[in-house]
């Protein structure tokens, strides 16, 4: 692909800046743009990633979804990484879909003109704005909306979806090629119907998905007593087999997680899950904690957290985690996959923890509403 962009001002961004993110996507020039740099992939680790009948097979392998607003900065690294992670994998057998919207500064704009340079790579590209701001309605039905609708395209090409398809979930995060890869590798090396990795935030790096991630005991990673978060607990406080787990970097069974990318086998969604939110006399909880109780109640309960795969919301936070806790390709360099096996267990906490508010929370029947 040439290394140049014919474009035209957009009500935002004159040209040459978004063609200065592109190449910063494309071909890490950075031009001055922010970012930071991240390992080359370990091919012989992914290699069985790659496996496929050929590109006469029209089958989508991977479905990379991301929902952004307002993440113009992130492009470079975000976008980067995805581009690069699904050339490794195989851009015949990759589909890209991404929902935009309510982004002032240009992140649209960028997002838009990706198109004819991914279509150049071979890989398949969808991209939505949207008005749905879940600022000004209400944020869980916005949120599980905005997520389905990253979604759709996949029902869209259902003829090309198989049982081994995988989906491949992300956030506004700053993830580095072998964070995605090890994603994807866990979720099939462990058997796992779905693996998250762990993000954080704040200087002193806390864990960040306190409200959606519960572990096996029904518990949050994180003890806040009464929304006191100067009294938070250590993670994983009251569960020794997941926090030695987790102070191994092995990955372990939870009950629900996000925590900021999610990989996880497209048929509950073709059989019907949707993202949504709480019912009428449901716990208030967010829609990555719902998918995660409609897929244990679907028989996916095999959940887990991949605690080698760090991620932040911002940009040099993201650097100084990488530095901090370590590039993922790095830790597991170090590991015996072995290590890695999950003794599953069948069956979900019999509650779980519900916060509807930082100082409302409460235990409820793990399958509440659903029977």
């Amino acid at each position: 692909m040439a290394n140049n962009f014919t474009l035209e001002d957009s009500d935002t961004l004159p040209a040459a800046n978004i063609s200065a993110y592109l190449k910063a996507i494309f071909y890490h020039q950075s031009a001055g743009l922010p970012s930071f740099q991240c390992p080359r992939i370990n091919a012989t680790r992914y290699n069985s990633l790659t496996n496929s009948p050929g590109p006469s097979n029209p089958s989508i392998r991977y479905y990379l979804a991301l929902d952004l607003r307002e993440n113009l900065i992130l492009l470079p690294r975000l976008i980067g990484s995805v581009v690069e992670a699904i050339q490794f994998l195989g851009p015949q057998h990759c589909m890209l879909s991404i929902v935009e919207g309510n982004s002032p500064d240009g992140t649209g704009d960028v997002l838009s003109a990706l198109g004819s340079h991914l279509e150049t790579l071979g890989i398949t590209y969808v991209f939505q704005s949207s008005p749905i701001d879940p600022t000004k309605t209400k944020r869980i039905s916005s949120l599980a909306a905005l997520r389905n609708l990253a979604l759709q395209p996949l029902f869209e090409h259902r003829n090309q979806v198989t049982r081994d398809t995988t989906i491949i979930f992300s956030n506004d995060v700053t993830a580095c090629p072998d964070d995605i890869l090890e994603l994807v590798y866990q979720r099939k090396s462990l058997t796992a119907d779905m693996s998250c990795a762990m993000d954080w935030n704040l200087e002193n790096p806390r864990f960040y998905d306190v409200w959606i991630s519960r572990a096996m005991n029904g518990d949050s990673f994180l003890d806040v007593p009464d929304g006191d978060w100067g009294n938070t607990s250590e993670l994983f406080w009251n569960a020794k087999e997941t926090r030695a787990r987790f102070d191994a970097k092995r990955p372990f069974q939870v009950f629900s997680c996000w925590n900021g990318a999610a990989v996880f086998s497209a048929q509950p969604i073709i059989k019907g899950l949707r993202f949504r939110a709480p019912k009428r006399n449901e716990c208030p909880q967010g829609e990555p904690q719902l998918f995660c109780k409609d897929m244990w109640y679907r028989g996916y309960g095999k959940i887990a957290v991949v605690p080698s795969i760090n991620l932040e919301y911002k940009l040099e936070m993201g650097r100084k985690l990488k530095e901090k806790m370590g590039f993922t390709s790095d830790i597991v360099s170090e590991q015996d996959p072995d290590g890695d096996h999950i003794e599953w267990q069948p069956d979900p906490p019999a509650k779980v923890k519900c916060i509807a508010e930082w100082d409302d929370q409460y235990w409820v029947p793990w399958n509440e509403s659903l029977l």
